[in-house]
């Protein structure tokens, strides 16, 4: 069915740009959530964008706290933080159809094993986004450019796929999970802490020498946990990578630096703290990212 109802799971920066993105081409979108503010403005004004020059456009969504407002959803998208994922997880048992498909989104290791042991691994697919979007208030975004999103291969994608690209997203198909989740990881370990820890936004790392071979040795690091897998990453030079997303969404601030500013948990421990871990797993080196792990976690 073309125009199949999507859910979403969120009501942060990203699931808010996603839902008006979504709900902009007359797309039947559902917000599930816990954050009632959130919740009150999208039921009220809906899922609103703003650009950078300050025109806002208000796009008719649903917004709920309870799961049974999404019961039978075939299709949901995870946009929820990192340590918010087991929650999730919880709230989709309860209303995704049995044969629905979970797209998980979201950034660092792991969501996708939590949101499987739940409901199945056949009814759980993999993704990452790069999408500048800051959240200015309840149910209020600022998007920067049009947003990529690069899937996992799945029998049951068809619909996802389409639905994204109508809303101008590029979406592209991959056919190794764990390259483009790690591809992801590279990036987000390389900006997203240091723009946390320097409190600017991502293009400003360019600007500073030492910021950027900062991030620059973080994008190595991560891309050497990777190797020591045998995890080919999406792209041949790991800080090229990371400086080109710095540079496309040079005036976003990172969900991180978000994050610390509003005092809210980040997901440090998704990111550094798993590429920590792994590298001491695997023996490889990551003194950058265990500081950064660290870091942040004090700031919290």
């Amino acid at each position: 069915m073309d125009n199949e109802p999507i859910l979403i799971l969120g009501t942060g920066a990203l699931a808010t740009l996603f839902a008006a993105r979504l709900a902009e081409q007359g797309r039947d979108v559902t917000m599930l959530g816990t954050w009632q503010a959130g919740l009150d403005a999208l039921e009220r004004d809906g899922a609103r964008l703003t650009d950078a020059g300050g025109r806002e456009r208000s796009f008719r969504v649903r917004a709920a706290r309870d799961p049974a407002a999404a019961r039978g959803a075939k299709y949901a998208l995870v946009l929820v933080k990192s340590w918010q994922t087991e929650r999730a997880a919880r709230q989709l048992a309860d209303c995704l159809a049995d044969d629905g498909l979970a797209v998980t989104l979201q950034n660092g290791l792991g969501n996708d094993a939590i949101l499987a042991d739940a409901l199945g691994r056949e009814r759980v697919s993999l993704g990452v986004t790069v999408a500048g979007a800051t959240l200015l208030g309840p149910g209020l975004v600022r998007a920067e450019g049009e947003g990529s999103v690069s899937l996992a291969a799945h029998p049951r994608l068809g619909v996802v796929k389409a639905a994204l690209r109508r809303a101008r997203f590029n979406v592209e198909v991959a056919a190794d999970a764990r390259s483009i989740v790690w591809g992801k990881l590279t990036i987000n370990a390389a900006i997203n802490p240091l723009t946390a820890l320097l409190q600017v936004p991502n293009g400003e790392l360019l600007k500073r020498p030492p910021a950027r071979a900062l991030m620059g040795e973080l994008a190595r690091e991560t891309a050497a946990v990777a190797a020591a897998q045998q995890i080919r990453l999406p792209f041949a030079d790991p800080v090229e990578a990371a400086e080109a997303a710095a540079r496309k969404t040079a005036a976003n601030h990172s969900s991180m630096l978000q994050d610390v500013r509003r005092g809210a948990p980040t997901e440090i421990d998704a990111i550094c703290g798993a590429i920590a871990e792994a590298g001491e797993r695997l023996d490889a080196p990551t003194p950058l990212n265990r500081a950064c792990w660290q870091l942040v976690k004090a700031l919290q």
